[in-house]
């Protein structure tokens, strides 16, 4: 492994973490994407649009994975009082829960590293330059 190219490391080490967190989010109930919503809802309840937003994703993607996590209690959907076509998501009691169990995830399964704000700083440069022509700036 030490004369495997970056690319074919950072492969490698992406999908080894990915597995172990598939794996214990799939023990609570959760994915990755569930994942992501409970911590956009983590400042309050937002429109399901919102969410795709935020999450880079379309609006289909985001419908089922709302109704995945409104089928096992996490959160609520309810149409805008004041616009029926636009819905209201919540986190129910269970979502904080599950949300506690599972926020601290990065923490406890990454290894620890010399220097934690490079590692990231050298990850958010590569995402970015990746992504550039992927992704719009976020506003």
């Amino acid at each position: 492994m030490h004369d495997w190219p970056t690319g074919r490391l950072l492969a490698t080490a992406s999908r080894l973490v990915e597995h172990a967190w598939i794996e214990t989010l799939d023990r609570l109930g959760l994915t990755h994407a569930g994942l992501v919503v409970l911590h956009l809802l983590q400042e309050g309840p937002r429109s399901q649009t919102d969410l795709a937003r935020l999450a880079r994703v379309e609006n289909q993607t985001i419908s089922r994975t709302l109704e995945r996590l409104q089928r096992e209690g996490f959160v609520e959907r309810r149409a805008d009082a004041s616009d029926r076509r636009r819905h209201v998501v919540t986190v129910t009691p269970a979502g904080v829960d599950v949300w506690n169990s599972a926020h601290t995830l990065e923490r406890d399964m990454m290894p620890t590293v010399d220097d934690p704000e490079a590692f990231r700083a050298a990850l958010l440069s590569i995402i970015s330059a990746s992504a550039a022509k992927r992704w719009e700036p976020e506003a």
